[in-house]
C-alpha cells in the first residue's frame, strides 16, 4: 500500500449517517418555515426584501416537495424530518384559504381587469367580462383611443359608463359623482371615482391603477406603488359614502405590509389563490376588489383575453360590512 492510499484513508474518517448528512438541506427548511411564520418581520431595509417575500409568499411551499426530493438524493433522515417544518408552518398560514367553505352569494357582481394597453382584441376581452354577468366592470391601463371601442362593446349591458386617463367605470346602473383622484403625479389620470345608484342604495366604486414595481439596482423598486397606495387610502379614508368598493391593478399582493395603509381599510375574501399574473402563468394576484362597509364574499379569475393580466369577479353583499 502506498503512502498515499494509507493517508487517504487515515483522512477520510467514518462515512456519515442518515443523521449526520443534509445539514445544509436542513437549514433550508428551518429558514423556509421561519419566513413563513414571521414575514410580516422580515425588514425592507435591504431592497425591499419583505415586500419581495410577502408577494411569493405561498410559493415558499415548493420547499417541501423540493426539500424531500434533495433529502432522497442525499440519503438524510434529518433534511426529511425537518422538511416537516415549512410544510406545517404553510398549513398553519394558509388553511384558512384552502379550506372549503360555503360562501354567500353576493348582490352586486363586480368585474376588474387591466386590459393591456398592448391588447388588439377588445370584442373578445368584452366577451370575457360580459360572461360573469356583471354590474360594474372597472378597467385600468385602457389607452385614450381605445377607450370608446370598450364603451361599444359593453354598452348593451352597461349602460353607463365614465372613463379617464387610462381608468374607466362600466356600470348597470347610473353613476354620479364622477371624479378623478390623484394617486400619483403623473400626467395621466391612473384612478377614478364614481358613485354607483344601485337599487336606492349608493355605492362609491374607485377604479384604481398602482404603479408597477420593478426589480433594478435598489432591489424590489416599490417606491411609486408604496406612495400611490398611500394617496389611495387617503382618499378611501375620507370618502362619506358608506359603501365603498377598490377595483383595480394594485400590483401588490394583500399580504405586502407596504400598502397596508390600504389595506387595513378594507375587507377581502380569505380564500383561495386567484393568482392573475402573468396570465400565461399567474404567480401572484395583484388585481383585486375590495370593500370598506360591505363584503366581498367571493373572488375568482377569469378567463384569459388580449392582456397580460387575467380578469377577476367578486360577489359584493352590501348588506352587510
Amino acid at each position: 500500500m502506498t503512502v498515499d492510499a494509507r493517508h487517504a484513508i487515515h483522512t477520510s474518517g467514518p462515512a456519515k449517517t442518515a443523521w449526520q448528512r443534509g445539514r445544509l438541506l436542513a437549514l433550508g427548511s428551518v429558514l423556509a418555515a421561519v419566513l413563513l411564520l414571521a414575514h410580516e418581520y422580515v425588514p425592507n431595509r435591504w431592497g425591499n426584501l419583505g415586500s419581495l417575500v410577502q408577494s411569493f409568499l405561498p410559493w415558499l411551499g415548493l420547499a417541501v416537495p423540493l426539500g424531500i426530493l434533495a433529502a432522497l438524493l442525499r440519503r438524510s433522515a434529518l433534511a426529511v424530518l425537518a422538511v416537516l417544518l415549512p410544510l406545517a408552518a404553510w398549513i398553519w398560514v394558509f388553511l384558512p384559504q384552502v379550506r372549503p367553505e360555503a360562501t354567500t352569494p353576493g348582490d352586486l357582481t363586480v368585474v376588474q381587469h387591466n386590459v393591456d394597453a398592448a391588447n388588439a382584441d377588445v370584442a373578445g376581452t368584452a366577451e370575457v367580462l360580459l360572461a360573469a354577468d356583471p354590474d360594474v366592470v372597472t378597467l385600468t391601463e385602457v389607452p385614450y383611443d381605445v377607450a370608446e371601442q370598450y364603451t361599444e362593446a359593453l354598452a348593451e349591458a352597461l349602460p353607463y359608463h365614465q372613463s379617464d386617463g387610462t381608468v374607466g367605470i362600466w356600470s348597470r346602473y347610473p353613476l354620479k359623482g364622477v371624479r378623478s383622484v390623484d394617486i400619483l403625479d403623473e400626467s395621466w389620470n391612473r384612478c377614478l371615482r364614481a358613485v354607483v345608484q344601485y337599487e336606492g342604495a349608493n355605492v362609491a366604486v374607485y377604479a384604481a391603477h398602482l404603479p408597477s414595481v420593478r426589480f433594478g439596482s435598489g432591489g424590489f423598486e416599490t417606491a411609486d406603488r408604496n406612495a400611490a397606495a398611500q394617496r389611495l387610502a387617503d382618499a378611501v379614508a375620507a370618502e362619506k359614502t358608506e359603501t365603498v368598493v377598490v377595483a383595480g391593478d394594485l400590483n401588490a399582493v394583500l399580504a405586502d405590509d407596504a400598502i397596508a395603509p390600504l389595506t387595513n381599510l378594507v375587507t377581502a375574501p380569505t380564500r383561495g389563490f386567484e393568482f392573475t399574473y402573468p396570465a400565461v402563468f399567474p404567480v401572484a394576484q395583484i388585481d383585486h376588489v375590495l370593500a370598506r362597509g360591505a363584503t366581498v364574499t367571493d373572488v375568482r379569475a377569469l378567463g384569459e383575453t388580449g392582456s397580460d393580466h387575467l380578469p377577476v369577479v367578486a360577489h359584493v353583499d352590501t348588506s352587510t360590512p
